[in-house]
């Protein structure tokens, strides 16, 4: 387990906008003095990554160049990666080659972007490859997420039990019990709730977090106060994937017409796994009708 900093973390406030979101904050509060060099890299890829989660891939690609640190020439393998899905095969091609190279394989920033890549793929066994030995709550947080898309809850749990050891309080670790309450279900729901509720009294409300909110709604069956939160987190970023899928559904829960989510999320997010699922079930469809006719 990674030790805790005697001093202060200087980076403190940055991590929580990123982790929560808020990733303009994030980059508008990021001129920090008096850095230590590694803190100066984490410091830049935490920035780099915030512009990414903006879809701002070009400037993350044209401002990192060869001669950087191998944890952000790994964010822009992400950004890379995330830019077009003509650059997919050579950014984890580069990737790999990176994680092969035992001087620099095991860097803890290079293993989450590796980890990140590979859930997208949804190549779930490789991703834990790189991820499952922990190190960093990041890389916690990420084997969480991975083990939930894997339907493993009860891995999940181990990772968040581990989490929870080293610091209870940490919003990753509050983070990661919201997303695991959700997945368990039932009464479980109304706590993950009350984790994103805190989250919106001490912190800048955020996407993420109205999200949260909103998807534990849904769970509870408070489709009405779901739609207030959403339309509210779509003020906030109207190009947002996660806001425009929980508002098809729950528009289809509300009896309205979802056409102009739906059409929003094909356009700006034609690989989002609802996207996939509505043009499968279209598909389907118009192969019945055939069939009929």
């Amino acid at each position: 387990m990674a030790a805790v900093a005697a001093g202060p973390d200087p980076l403190f406030n940055l991590r929580n906008n990123f982790y929560l979101g808020a990733y303009q904050a994030a980059i508008n509060n990021s001129e920090l003095p008096n850095l230590s060099p590694d803190d100066a890299v984490e410091r830049d890829c935490l920035v780099f990554r915030s512009y990414i989660a903006l879809g701002s891939y070009q400037l993350v690609i044209n401002e990192i160049d060869a001669s950087a640190a191998t944890p952000l020439q790994a964010v822009k393998l992400l950004a890379l990666y995330l830019s077009s899905p003509d650059y997919r095969e050579s950014a984890i091609s580069t990737l790999k080659e990176l994680l092969a190279d035992p001087g620099i394989g095991n860097n803890p920033i290079l293993r989450l972007i590796a980890g990140t890549v590979f859930m997208h793929e949804q190549d779930y066994n490789e991703a834990l490859k790189h991820t499952n030995a922990g190190g960093t709550m990041e890389l916690n947080a990420l084997n969480i997420q991975i083990f939930l898309k894997m339907h493993r809850s009860d891995y999940a749990e181990r990772h968040l039990r581990v989490m929870q050891q080293v610091d209870e309080d940490h919003t990753l670790t509050q983070l990661a019990n919201a997303w695991l309450n959700l997945a368990v279900g039932g009464s479980k729901i109304q706590e993950a709730y009350l984790i994103f509720q805190d989250f919106s009294e001490k912190s800048q409300v955020t996407s993420l977090i109205l999200n949260g909110k909103a998807v534990c709604c849904m769970h509870m069956g408070n489709f009405d106060e779901a739609e207030s939160l959403l339309v509210e987190a779509l003020t906030k970023d109207a190009k947002d994937p996660e806001t425009l899928a929980n508002l098809v559904v729950c528009y289809l829960h509300l009896g309205k017409s979802p056409s102009r989510f739906l059409s929003q999320l094909k356009l700006g997010h034609p690989d989002h796994v609802l996207v996939k699922r509505a043009t499968a079930a279209e598909e389907g469809f118009d192969r019945a009708i055939q069939s009929v006719a």
